[in-house]
């Protein structure tokens, strides 16, 4: 059996003191640019007393930027007499991918939510969710960590909840998505669930929720928006902060069913037949694929498998054999 080695990430703030502490989890790291350096990751904690515990993080890939607005802002905003409990917020946490808008890591090339449950002598990735997993995720009753689209994909924005064994536990993290109120309201099947941070914090027993909010590489005005309300929602589900909940409409939809996902067979230049939204019915037209490289070549047509709405579409113009086109979510009746 393995013993695991301590973990080398240190925190510069206090988990279980009252009051609003700003600092940084610092890993070390010796790289080309900073022989015994080490790189700081920020995170604020919020502490008021016993209760809850909410753990809040975005940037998970560097590319996506609705956490880390929102993130930010709760940090700045949040003050201890509002808390009941404790708020750990982390809006970048995969640093290094952020700071330079990769989904992945530029140290070890790592994607640090497929990577999990790390390693606290692996690369720094590694190191990285290692921490999540063995030093922040049992801290917390509720995780909300924020995805959106990056730069090769766009969705509805959604908050997001996965069919799980537990179905307690599944209910318990459904009605947190719900509670965050973004303008959909999906269950979740991942075409592969390995090794990522939902997955392993679950398997621990926590209310989970996550979410979908936009993409492209950027952020809109309104899905800065839904980010930052979805964060005071939830942390109001879950008793740490007071007042009522938003209670705008959301439409429920579902892709743990078949057909949901439509991956391109050819390479080529994407001519979109249907937008984010939409609605589809099984065998409409998605998309016409067209050769980049030639003309008087008839397009590959990518047809939808089932019927349902348009929640996520490859984003770039091109687009290579075996990305994800295209996703159809069923609404729920």
């Amino acid at each position: 059996m393995r013993i695991l080695a301590d973990n080398p990430i240190t925190a510069t703030v206090p988990f279980d003191r009252d009051g609003k502490h700003h600092g940084f989890l610092r890993l070390p790291c010796s790289r080309d640019s900073s022989a015994w350096g080490s790189i700081m990751i920020p995170i604020t904690v919020v502490h008021n007393g016993p209760g809850p515990t909410a753990l809040l993080s975005g940037a998970c890939h560097g590319d996506e930027y609705e956490g880390p607005i929102a993130l930010q802002g709760l940090a700045h905003d949040l003050e201890p007499a509002a808390v009941t409990g404790r708020v750990i917020i982390i809006p970048y946490m995969n640093l290094p991918a952020f700071q330079m808008a990769r989904r992945v890591s530029p140290l070890d090339g790592v994607n640090l939510n497929r990577c999990f449950p790390g390693a606290p002598d692996g690369t720094p990735t590694q190191k990285i969710a290692d921490y999540f997993e063995r030093t922040l995720l049992p801290l917390a009753d509720v995780v909300l960590d924020f995805h959106s689209g990056g730069k090769t994909l766009d969705f509805i924005p959604f908050a997001a909840a996965h069919i799980l064994n537990d179905r307690d536990q599944q209910a318990a993290c459904v009605a947190a998505m719900k509670a965050f109120n973004a303008p959909y309201s999906m269950i979740l099947k991942e075409i592969d669930d390995v090794g990522m941070y939902d997955t392993a914090a679950e398997n621990a027993g926590k209310v989970f929720v996550s979410t979908e909010l936009g993409g492209g590489g950027t952020a809109t005005a309104r899905s800065a928006r839904i980010a930052r309300q979805g964060a005071e929602n939830v942390l109001i589900h879950a008793g740490i902060l007071a007042g009522e909940a938003t209670q705008n409409k959301s439409v429920e939809i579902d892709t743990t069913g078949p057909g949901c996902y439509h991956l391109a067979e050819t390479t080529g230049l994407i001519e979109p037949l249907i937008d984010l939204g939409e609605q589809v019915s099984a065998g409409d037209a998605l998309a016409r694929i067209w050769p980049a490289d030639r003309t008087g070549v008839a397009p590959q047509v990518i047809a939808s498998s089932v019927s349902g709405i348009l929640a996520a579409r490859h984003f770039p113009g091109l687009i290579s054999m075996g990305d994800c086109l295209a996703v159809v979510a069923s609404p729920v009746q």
